[in-house]
């Protein structure tokens, strides 16, 4: 990306959907436009962990604004994140489809550990560069993510069940505020966030900064009332829960700086905040000026260059902890590159990138199974922390590894996507090729499409020479005829 370039980010969280617009200068990234709409879908689920049409529709109305405002950009300088309202929702495709339509873009639901890991890099992005040991906590409205981190590197991250939305809610369900209440939901709070402790200990960092909304909005209220500016003590806060008391419910709260959008959720924004400083020790926080928005940003810039890629970084990690066989990854992974360069034109750098992960982790279940590894690695992938991936790149990379050997027909994929067809066909082929654990001879081979056909052609002197590949090749066609597509191979 070339200097002035906008990207974008789109934020869709439990309480609010923010869209951040960045112009990019000289590697740092300046804020061009920052609009925020408080949705509230985290109170839209329901006793079964189903999103209500209310909400859904809340969340549409905003992103069809947002989406006037993103008209026009292209699709690699726009990326939008959910988080734990829809890691919980059990309907989230039914929102998400519509949702895409209406946005123009891809949105990825993002694991929490991910959710932490975005987040440090936007708090340590606008931080002065120093060695301080930082804890980052950053309480959204259901979920609190906790980090430890220096400099740019994020080394320890977490993700909790605990949120301003969801606790206002369970504790303070008719906004009414109680000693009663607030100890209830701190001990609730203490509870979820206990493991915490032994990672998170107080002689593990040397400086507490807070991110977003329950910290920025408590914050304000504690400048308003004359606090110094940016910075959250532990007698500070006691002083705004005993206001809070005073008041007695939430829509009688009135102190300068608390906005009417904040209102609703301060109690349970304030509770859990008060567990934290109490079990971690915190005397005193900051406030960061980067949150997860701007943590998007900056990763979209480093997915755009293969040496930056985290996810690339991630593969070669999985691969070492699950003693994948790199010769024969590296085998599997060029014959895959080699075919879907012939069929792909013009060349998706993405798809290709996504097609040599694939390739590098399909053996990733092989400790656990012999027989079964396909089925393992991609029950090892759809359930596992991978910095950098998105659940639905996961989740992809998953399917095409479950797909790379056996029955097709029983794939629960979407066989109507061309570019998945083309990545599972080219994977298949190749650990077909590679069945020797040898390189493959693919001189002779070339491999095109016409539609939803695609055609090997073989040399006869091919067949001759390796009868066990032109056998599983022709086992290969065979499979794809349970599909909407075909595979033939032409020998001459």
């Amino acid at each position: 990306m070339q200097n002035g370039t906008l990207i974008a980010a789109v934020d869709l969280g439990s309480n609010s959907f923010r869209l951040e617009i960045g112009r990019l200068q000289h590697g740092q990234i300046q804020r061009s436009e920052y609009l925020k709409e408080t949705v509230r879908q985290g109170s839209g689920l329901d006793e079964e962990r189903r999103l209500r049409a209310d909400a859904m529709q809340r969340g549409w109305d905003c992103l069809a604004r947002f989406a006037e405002r993103l008209a026009g950009f292209p699709r690699t300088q726009v990326r939008a994140v959910a988080t734990q309202t829809l890691r919980e929702a059990r309907n989230r495709d039914d929102f998400l489809v519509r949702a895409t339509e209406i946005l123009g873009f891809p949105i990825d639901v993002i694991s929490g550990p991910e959710e932490a890991r975005l987040i440090y890099q936007g708090v340590a992005r606008l931080l002065p560069q120093s060695d301080e040991r930082r804890l980052v906590i950053d309480i959204g409205g259901r979920s609190t993510e906790m980090i430890l981190g220096q400099q740019y590197n994020a080394q320890v991250m977490a993700s909790y069940r605990v949120g301003s939305v969801a606790w206002s809610m369970k504790y303070f369900p008719q906004g009414l505020f109680t000693q009663q209440a607030f100890m209830t939901a701190e001990i609730a709070a203490k509870a979820v966030l206990d493991e915490a402790l032994d990672s998170y200990r107080r002689d593990s960092w040397d400086i507490a900064y807070g991110s977003s909304g329950t910290v920025g909005a408590v914050a304000d209220v504690l400048a308003a009332a004359g606090e110094p500016s940016g910075v959250i003590s532990r007698s500070a806060l006691h002083w705004l829960k005993e206001r809070l008391l005073r008041a007695q419910s939430a829509e009688r709260v009135r102190m300068e700086g608390l906005k009417d959008d904040r209102r609703a959720v301060i109690g349970g924004g304030v509770s859990v905040l008060t567990a934290i400083f109490d079990l971690l020790g915190i005397d005193e926080m900051h406030v960061a000026q980067g949150a997860l928005r701007q943590g998007v940003l900056y990763d979209l810039l480093d997915r755009e260059q293969p040496h930056t890629d985290l996810r690339a970084t991630t593969v070669v990690s999985l691969c070492e902890r699950f003693q994948v066989d790199q010769a024969q990854a590296e085998r599997v992974r060029d014959a895959a590159l080699t075919l879907y360069r012939q069929v792909e034109s013009p060349l998706d750098e993405r798809a290709e990138r996504k097609l040599a992960w694939a390739a590098s982790l399909h053996e990733i279940g092989i400790q656990i199974s012999h027989s079964d590894y396909h089925r393992h690695g991609a029950y090892i992938l759809d359930n596992t922390d991978a910095p950098g991936f998105a659940l639905p790149e996961l989740h992809r990379l998953s399917l095409l590894i479950l797909g790379h050997r056996g029955k097709l027909r029983k794939l629960e994929a979407d066989f109507s996507d061309a570019a998945f067809v083309a990545q599972l066909l080219c994977l298949r082929l190749a650990v077909a090729l590679c069945h020797a654990r040898r390189n493959p001879d693919l001189a002779p081979l070339a491999l095109a499409c016409d539609g939803m056909a695609y055609t090997l052609h073989l040399s006869q002197a091919w067949c001759q020479q390796y009868p066990q590949s032109a056998h599983l090749l022709r086992e290969e066609a065979i499979a794809w005829q349970k599909t909407p597509w075909s595979l033939d191979l032409l020998v001459s």
